[in-house]
């Protein structure tokens, strides 16, 4: 079968050199790697707009065995899993404990107030909200990630509330949490977070209060600059996992004055570039790094491009190329999130960061989606 398939504006060859990057258990040296992962929907279920969604728990779990193959932890339940996207709390909640209960390397999990109906609420029920939520991934015997809540960004008017709420929160904690703080380019919803024209002095404060009880704080801005001076305000021993899907590589590696750890979408879709990569950090061997990650955050940048929130669907599409999951149907119809143009550009970037390890495949599968979209050419 020819490697080959008609894109809008032409044909294009794939190259299939995905094969190079060979997979190991052995967790990284040098940083910590937690990759977000996200669901496999059922595609013979009702996974429509505004629907219950119906997960194929098999492929979801085999998602995550692929990240722990190259020696990622998994970040679960996060917004890569559609979290607020199309799945609910009760589902998070079933995701998260099949995915602990067959963990393979280190899991952390998204705490958050998704049971509550949209809009404002008392903050107290609020912080009953993430208390459940807390306990539940405890339960699991995952690490919790406090979410950034829409209920609360609805909810709170000062910097004050946001710190009473947390502050609640990490005393009710019986072990460091990772915090998480998610921009408005990946939830408009998220707007003016932390009630303040300083927000990081907040966090700071926050994290100052009592920094055996934070972990880290995992930064989704798409700001280099912020949050390098983030990270060079943090106490010592709290980690910044770095959120950026357009400067992971940069602020990995770091500077003079520390690096950032990651936490990132990004790694579902780059994973075996993106070990190797972290391996030759382990190694000091600089240039390589910089030679295996580069590809890569230019497809980042256009996976990631406005508007961002829909960068779950070019996650699912590689996953499908690569034929890791048999199919291009999400939770909530997401599919539908990116254009054929968009996704045509995707498959050109993907294949030249080696992602596509069988050619002939991703181009078996390319050719259906494109003429079933009508614009092959």
């Amino acid at each position: 079968m020819s490697a080959s398939v008609n894109l809008p504006d032409g044909r294009f060859e794939l190259s299939g050199s995905g094969a190079e990057f060979a997979d190991t258990r052995t967790t990284f040296k040098s940083r910590v790697g937690y990759a977000a992962a996200h669901v496999v929907a059922d595609p013979a279920a009702e996974n429509v707009p505004g629907a219950p969604p119906v997960i194929d728990w098999d492929a979801t779990l085999a998602a995550r065995r692929h990240l722990w193959s190259y020696g990622f932890g998994v970040a679960e339940a996060m917004d890569t899993a559609q979290r607020g996207m199309g799945l609910n709390y009760p589902q998070a909640r079933e995701l998260i404990r099949r995915s602990a209960a067959e963990a393979e390397g280190p899991i952390c999990a998204g705490v958050a107030t998704d049971q509550l109906a949209p809009g404002p609420h008392p903050l107290g029920d609020i912080v009953a909200a993430y208390a459940e939520q807390l306990a539940d991934v405890q339960e699991a015997g995952a690490k919790p990630v406090l979410m950034c809540s829409r209920n609360l960004a609805a909810s709170a008017s000062t910097a004050g509330d946001y710190l009473d709420v947390y502050g609640r929160l990490l005393a009710e904690s019986g072990e460091p949490v990772i915090l998480h703080w998610l921009g408005p380019a990946f939830d408009p919803a998220l707007e003016g977070y932390w009630g303040s024209a300083n927000p990081a002095d907040t966090v700071v404060e926050l994290i100052a209060a009592d920094p055996s009880k934070v972990d880290g704080i995992k930064l989704s801005l798409l700001d280099y600059d912020f949050e390098v001076a983030l990270r060079r305000r943090l106490p010592d021993g709290v980690r910044l996992y770095t959120g950026d899907d357009f400067n992971y590589p940069a602020l990995i590696k770091g500077d003079d004055e520390g690096y950032s750890d990651a936490l990132l979408g990004i790694f579902a879709a780059i994973a075996p570039p993106a070990a190797a990569a972290l391996r030759a950090l382990d190694q000091g061997d600089l240039p390589a790094y910089d030679q295996i990650f580069e590809p890569t955050v230019t497809l980042a940048r256009h996976l990631f491009g406005r508007p961002t929130w829909f960068y779950k669907t070019g996650i699912v599409f590689l996953s499908w190329l690569a034929g890791r999951q048999e199919h291009f149907t999400m939770v909530a119809g997401a599919q539908s999130g990116r254009s054929p143009v968009h996704l045509a550009e995707l498959l050109r970037l993907a294949d030249a960061a080696g992602l596509l390890p069988d050619a002939s495949l991703a181009a078996a599968r390319a050719r259906a989606f494109f003429t079933t979209a009508g614009v092959a050419q």
